[in-house]
Formats: C-alpha cells, structure tokens, sequence
C-alpha cells in the first residue's frame, strides 16, 4: 500500500507514493550514517547558524508550506500559516539559546577540576503525526540538529508531501547532505529501524498503541525513547471563573485543528453552580463555528483528516449517547463530501460512557459536571491520560494550587494549553514520558558524560 496524498475536504486523491524498497533504505541511511559523525564534530556555532538560516527559509516558503497542510490534512489556512510560523520560531530560538543550553555543567567534587559535557547520541528516528505535519516534526528536529544529532523520520502515511516538502526545505537552507532525510518506509519498517545500529534514539508523537509498541522494541534493544501519546485535557471551570472569557477561550482551545489536537481541551469539567450557564454560552459560540473549505479565511470548522477517522468519532459519539450522555449540539457528521463533522457538545457525561474514558480526537466537547472543587481535580485525576489541562479562575491563588494537584505534564490558569518553545512538553501516565522543547527537550538527547580532571 502506498503513501496517499489525500484531500480531507473534498474525498479527492491528490497523489501516491510507492514505499521505498530496501534498497532505497539502505542508500538512505549510509548517507545518514556518513553525515553523523561529521555533523557532530561541526562546531556549535555553525550548526546554530545553519538552524538560523533554517529558519529564515521556513518564513520565505511559509505560504507554499501552508498550502500542503491544508491540502494533505485540511487545516484551516490561517492555522497552517501560523503552524510553519512557528517553527521559524523554533529555528531561531534554539539558535540563540543552544550554546547556553549545552555549555559545560561545572560540578564540584574531589576533581581539580569536574564538569558534565553535553555531546549528541547520534542519529534520531523520528515518528512522527499527520495533525501538526510540519511542527511536530522541526519540535524534536531543532534542537536535535543543534545538539549535534542527526535525524530521519518516519511521517504518517497520509502527509507524504509534507514529508518531502520538509527534506526540500532542510536541503535548500544548505545543511549537509545526510543531516536529515525523510524515509519513505511504512509502519511495518519501523521495527527494522529501531533496531539497525545507525539509528541510536527514538521520538514518538502517536497514539497511545503505537507508543507502547515503539517503546517494546526500542527497550529491547535499549535506546533512548521519548514518547508524546494521547491525551483528554481536562479543562476545569470553578464558580469564579470569567465565563465569557473561559468560553471564547474553551471553543479556541477544543476546535483548533478541527479538535485533532492531543493537547487541547477535551473534558470541560464545570462546577454544577455555574454549568447551565457555562453550556448556554458555549453552545451559541460552538453553533457559530462555520465550516467549509479551510483555504476560505472566512471557514471557521475544518474537515477531520479522514473519513475514517471522523466515523471512529461518530462511533464513540453514539455509543456515549446510548448510555446517557446528551446531545446539546452538532453530535453527527455533515451530509456530502469530505470529512467534515458537526462542531458538537457532549453534556452529563458520566463513568462508563466513552466520552469519560476514551480520548475523543475530532470537534467535540465533552462536559462533566462536578459538585465543587476537590471533585473537579479528582475527575482531572481519573483518566489515564495526562499530558496538559487548564483551570479557569480568577484567584490566582486558587488556580495555582488547583494547578498544582492536577496530574498532567502542564497546567494553564486561565490560558489555553499550547507548546511553547520557553516551556518543557510532554505527559504523564499513558501520555507519555519524556520532555521536548526548553532546554529540557534538548537534553534528552545528548549524553551527559561526567568529566573529571587532577
């Protein structure tokens, strides 16, 4: 089965690629594994510079990047746009903060002299999601390459273009040859990868199987993982909360990338004395969301990525509302063409439904009602799921230690949950483990290699 390059909002194929032969493998990874050694030994300061001019080309193809996304996965243009935005930004953070973060760590001990030196591992495979095509992959790339990695990546099988669009662009900002190749392989090749010698790291974005597989194979062959999985953030409105302003923020936060985000918004957990009000207003907003062609600026709802994809979501839907759950709005897919489903809200949704233990990837927002503040952390708690969440308050007190109890790898107080290149990234539980962006991220991939000297 080939890569398929296929356009969400109309069900039209675009275009095919074949799987590489192993031929085409091995060409690809002796290229990798001859540029490894000779990008590691690149002093610091030019790879910055080569990320900086990365970066810079990033900007001038912004619009063309743009338009592959919106093409391949349907993302709204505007989002797309903002997307390859962002990991310009990358570039350029990581080439002003990269020396700093990887300078000598001095340590005292018994030594004359003690210190931890930051050096790279290697190459790092990458596999990497269809939702965030371009950023998820420059999230791990740019700080890797700074580091003195090499990388190859494994991208989802219906982003081919924006896998080769991102070679291109590395290529074209005058990196070496080698330094980073996207490998044309399927999901069946990936084991193979873990375990050739040449690949030394591995980094997962993925489902929560797909993680658990990865990291199998990776730990009997032990090499460093890190894996970003699934999520169901919970957001959590107390009774103090700015309603209008925790609503605007709530609808941005579920619906961005037509809610095909696993840091976004998905359990809104609202105290019962504010939750009748809190739909109400939510419901106007969601019903005003507009979809259409995610090219048109005017389109507000995106189409989901597949057509399979969006009957999974119907599925979980309906199977939630046979158990109680009510339908306040959207709750079915649009009739006609493409992948498009209702923007859609999920009220009194209880244990035992769907919609409380699985994670919901699609536009739809599932609401639970708790009876005060200790019940609302302890719903957050309860999923096995923990990579972000957001509370809504306006003690800032109060939403610091609201923050504080709950089990997730990040918490906004009234903000939406983003990745920030300034701010560590990734989960607890089944979300993962592992950090990526800050200096965090860049160190999960060097060996900090104790140095001491009499």
């Amino acid at each position: 089965m080939p890569f398929v390059s296929l356009n969400p909002a109309t069900n039209e194929l675009v275009k095919e690629y074949p799987y590489w032969d192993e031929s085409q493998l091995e060409k690809a990874l002796s290229e990798v594994s001859v540029a490894t050694p000779m990008w590691a030994n690149t002093p610091l300061s030019e790879r910055c510079e080569h990320v900086r001019r990365l970066g810079l080309l990033l900007l001038r193809r912004r619009d063309q990047l743009a338009g592959l996304i919106s093409l391949e996965m349907g993302k709204l243009i505007g989002e797309a746009r903002a997307e390859v935005e962002k990991c310009a930004t990358v570039c350029g953070y990581y080439a002003d903060n990269g020396p700093a973060f990887l300078a000598d760590e001095v340590i005292e001990s018994d030594a004359g002299r003690s210190f931890v030196a930051h050096q790279p591992l290697g190459t790092v495979l990458a596999v990497m999601p269809w939702n965030f095509p371009i950023w998820q992959v420059f999230r791990f790339l740019v700080p890797a390459l700074v580091a003195g990695n090499t990388g190859v990546l494994k991208h989802a099988s219906n982003v081919p273009q924006c896998a080769l669009a991102i070679e291109a662009v590395v290529r074209d900002a005058g990196l070496p040859n080698g330094v980073f190749r996207s490998l044309m392989v399927s999901s069946a090749q990936v084991a193979g990868l873990i375990e050739d010698k040449r690949v030394h790291a591995l980094t997962l974005t993925g489902s929560e199987s797909a993680g658990r597989q990865v990291a199998a194979t990776a730990g009997a062959n032990l090499k460093k993982t890190v894996l970003e999985l699934g999520g169901s953030d919970p957001f959590i409105v107390l009774e103090d909360a700015d309603l209008d302003w925790a609503v605007q923020q709530g609808v941005a936060s579920r619906f961005l990338n037509a809610g095909q985000s696993c840091v976004a918004a998905k359990r809104f957990i609202v105290l019962e004395s504010v939750a009748d009000e809190f739909v109400a207003k939510f419901r106007v907003a969601v019903e005003a969301l507009k979809p259409g062609d995610p090219v048109d600026v005017d389109t507000t709802l995106a189409p989901m990525a597949r057509i399979d994809l969006r009957d999974e979501l119907h599925q979980q839907v309906q199977a939630s509302v046979a158990k109680g759950a009510v339908a306040v709005t959207g709750c079915a897919p649009y009739e006609g063409v493409g992948a498009y489903y209702q923007a859609s809200i999920l009220d009194g949704v209880k244990p035992g439904m769907s919609a409380w233990d699985e994670e919901f990837f699609g536009p739809v927002a599932i609401v639970i009602r708790a009876k005060d503040e200790a019940e609302a952390i302890k719903i957050a708690n309860g999923s096995d799921f923990g990579l972000a969440g957001s509370v809504w308050t306006q003690d800032s007190e109060r939403g610091e230690r609201v923050a504080r109890q709950v089990q997730s790898g990040a918490v906004f107080v009234n903000g939406m949950v983003k990745s920030d290149p300034r701010l560590p990234f990734g989960g607890v539980k089944n979300s993962g483990y592992g950090r990526e962006l800050c200096h965090h991220g860049m160190l999960e991939f060097v060996n900090q290699k104790a140095i001491w000297l009499k």
